[in-house]
């Protein structure tokens, strides 16, 4: 009975064992492609940029390397498959450096916003026919999600910086282009609180249906 014991102890310990090991090995293609694809892009896109006379500020790391980790962010998925982060970049051209950085930034929050409205406004389409909404509720509620954008960016929290490019013009002006991304989990957090918060002041649901209609 000792040695039986001792055995299945030695069994079980080399299954724990091997299963991390396992996990590994599983991870390290996955990771391996991103970072193929992520390279490939990398280098076309920064080609292009280069091309178009764009360059990074003293100090910051080479424009192919920002673009590459750009790339990764956006092939990176969560334990169920979904994009983890959300990306979106912005253009503008003004006499500073530092006004059209300013500019790009808030136009990537703004397409930032709309892509988790576009989100949104699907799982909410959704969710009003399992809800059975009236057609008064429904119209009222369809309109409160397609004018929560500008809202929705302006509660957007801190995103992370992806790249940032610049050139200056023939003009003098100064053109700057950002990417950005944010984390999925959290922006459908701010638009859910976001929509509550107006669907709450602006429609005449009960609080029941609300929160089963925000409930994604």
């Amino acid at each position: 009975m000792k040695t039986i014991r001792i055995v299945m102890l030695a069994l079980v310990c080399s299954m724990m064992a091997y299963a991390p090991a396992e996990a590994q090995v599983n991870k390290k293609p996955l990771k391996k492609e991103i970072k193929k694809k992520a390279v490939k892009e990398a280098r076309k896109e920064a080609k292009k940029y280069s091309k178009q006379g764009y360059t990074t500020a003293p100090g910051a790391l080479p424009m192919a390397k920002q673009i590459e980790t750009a790339w990764m962010r956006q092939y990176e998925v969560d334990e169920e498959g979904f994009p983890l982060y959300i990306v979106a970049s912005g253009n503008s051209v003004a006499n500073t450096q530092s006004a059209a950085k300013l500019q790009a930034t808030e136009l990537a929050k703004l397409e930032l916003a709309g892509s988790i409205s576009t989100q949104v406004a699907a799982l909410i389409e959704n969710s009003i026919s399992n809800q059975q909404l009236n057609a008064e509720e429904a119209a009222s509620v369809t309109k409160t999600v397609a004018a929560s954008k500008n809202i929705i960016a302006q509660e957007l929290g801190r995103s992370l910086p992806l790249f940032e490019i610049y050139r200056t013009l023939k003009n003098k002006n100064v053109e700057v282009t950002v990417r950005m991304a944010y984390n999925t989990k959290k922006a459908m957090e701010v638009a859910r609180k976001t929509l509550s918060q107006k669907l709450e002041s602006e429609t005449s649901l009960a609080h029941e249906k609300l929160e089963k209609l925000l409930k994604f």
